[in-house]
């Protein structure tokens, strides 16, 4: 009887050993965890949580970590790229704004300075004036409808509308641009009544900034293009040219707030880097979609995607 007791003992002693050193073990794993996890996140490091065991609960707790980790990462990347994009975007507001102001005022100064200018010079001067002060006014608006646009606050009504009928009148309302410039205009436009649920104010605005934009920046191409057609269960506009285009490294940026090309920095492409990106949101709110594709000096062409509606 006191062999048994006696072994009955030992054995309850072995597993209270075996359950110290289990307990041990899982202290220890648990502070290699944490200790790792410290460090992985202080170094911002790309590191996963590594650690060999058998325990199906701890096993689940490194997996749900390590998934936490890499929604940790992306967002810390996302937000490193939006830092960049809003250092990017204050020094380009800065330069669109201080332009026309610098102009303004050094007019102005002109002006008070010399009492003895000609009337036909201040009316110049003045002229210039009204026409940087409308600039300034113009950009400050395109800030605030992309801000009311991104944050929500600007709803657009939807209702049918046939498509033929709006390029008709944007195409139009560029003709005599597109003929003082001499440009060749080549237009596509189906026999078909194409309907979508749009705005008209909205498309008038997409449009318009599409053409032109591919008029300042496709002019040299001598030609633009403006083509409406159904794609299956899709109506598309194309707006094209055949310009400089825009290369490859630069095509998934252009709908990025005030990203502007080297060359809108010229004198000659100047531009507030706002246009496509409303062009963007506002199809966007008309649940389309609108793609790029360029090959410089062959062709450009922005493509508006919406459903098309056939009752």
């Amino acid at each position: 009887m006191i062999a048994f007791w006696s072994v009955a003992v030992l054995l309850l002693l072995l597993v209270v050993l075996w359950q110290y050193l289990r307990l041990r073990e899982h202290s220890r794993q648990l502070d290699y965890i944490h200790t790792k996890l410290t460090d992985i996140l202080g170094r911002g490091s790309h590191e996963r949580l590594l650690l060999f065991n058998n325990d199906p609960h701890l096993q689940i707790l490194l997996t749900d970590l390590n998934r936490l980790l890499d929604v940790n990462h992306r967002g810390a990347v996302e937000l490193a790229k939006l830092e960049k994009s809003m250092r990017s975007m204050l020094a380009n507001i800065s330069h669109d704004l201080k332009t026309p102001l610098t102009v303004v005022l050094g007019y102005i100064e002109t002006v008070l300075q010399d009492q003895a200018m000609a009337k036909e010079e201040q009316e110049r001067i003045l002229h210039t004036i009204h026409a940087k002060a409308g600039e300034v006014i113009r950009l400050m608006n395109s800030f605030f409808d992309l801000a009311k646009l991104e944050s929500g606050d600007k709803e657009i009504p939807l209702s049918r509308v046939e498509l033929g009928e709006v390029c008709r009148r944007n195409i139009l309302s560029f003709y005599e641009i597109l003929n003082a410039k001499g440009s060749e205009v080549d237009i596509e436009l189906p026999d078909e009544a194409l309907y979508i649920m749009g705005n008209e104010e909205a498309l008038d605005r997409v449009l318009s900034n599409l053409i032109s934009n591919a008029i300042k920046y496709g002019d040299a191409g001598g030609v633009l293009g403006l083509r409406l057609y159904s794609d299956g269960d899709q109506v598309c506009i194309e707006v094209w040219d055949r310009g400089k285009g825009i290369t490859e490294s630069d095509q998934d940026k252009v709908f990025e707030r005030l990203y502007t090309l080297e060359d809108s920095r010229n004198r000659d492409y100047q531009g507030s880097g706002l246009g496509l990106t409303i062009t963007k949101r506002l199809t966007e709110q008309m649940n389309g979609s609108i793609t790029l594709r360029s090959k410089p000096h062959v062709k450009t062409a922005f493509t508006l995607s919406f459903r098309r509606q056939t009752f």
